[in-house]
């Protein structure tokens, strides 16, 4: 779970829970999201049940961290009912509704318009995205000493063992 960031303790702002599994292309994802959320006002809040709503951001690359992915899903159901699930796995959205049909919505990887489009389906905006302060280094998942930047995504080669190139799409490059 991600670290409580209200300032000021309103009951009025609308709280996310959010989870990020897997590795470090998927927190530099959450950190694009949890920045947003934070830039249009949302509060992140440390429980499930504390929360207005919960995302999800989930790895798929192995048979483990599948089961992870769809039991943090489930319990996140269980404890708050609202659920938007992005990620590797959600590259994979039949898996996902297939184990957890009452899901508000599924969006694949490095997805954080969508993901942000079913937030406010779900939990319309607080207040105007201008005119609140964000702090500009955005919402970090790391220690203060390092962060990750995410310089390419994807993977153009197809190896048998391998399943990223079908989640995460072929290789891009950030100039």
């Amino acid at each position: 779970m991600v670290p409580d960031t209200s300032t000021d303790g309103s009951a009025s702002v609308p709280k996310i829970g959010f989870v990020s599994l897997g590795c470090p292309k998927a927190l530099t994802d959450s950190e694009l999201i949890l920045t947003q959320l934070r830039a249009e006002g949302y509060d992140t809040s440390k429980t499930f049940a504390g929360a207005d709503l919960v995302i999800v951001n989930t790895c798929g690359f192995i048979d483990e961290a599948v089961k992870e992915s769809l039991d943090t899903i489930g319990e996140a159901l269980a404890e708050n009912g609202k659920v938007i699930v992005t990620g590797c796995l959600g590259a994979k959205d039949d898996v996902i509704l297939a184990a957890h049909p009452q899901v508000l919505a599924v969006t694949s990887p490095h997805a954080t318009e969508e993901v942000m489009h079913a937030v406010h389906r779900h939990l319309p905006k607080p207040h105007d995205p201008f005119t609140d302060l964000v702090p500009p280094q955005g919402i970090r998942l790391t220690p203060q000493h390092y962060a990750y930047l995410k310089i390419s995504e994807g993977c153009n080669h197809r190896c048998s063992f391998c399943i990223i190139p079908s989640m995460r799409g072929d290789l891009v490059s950030r100039p």
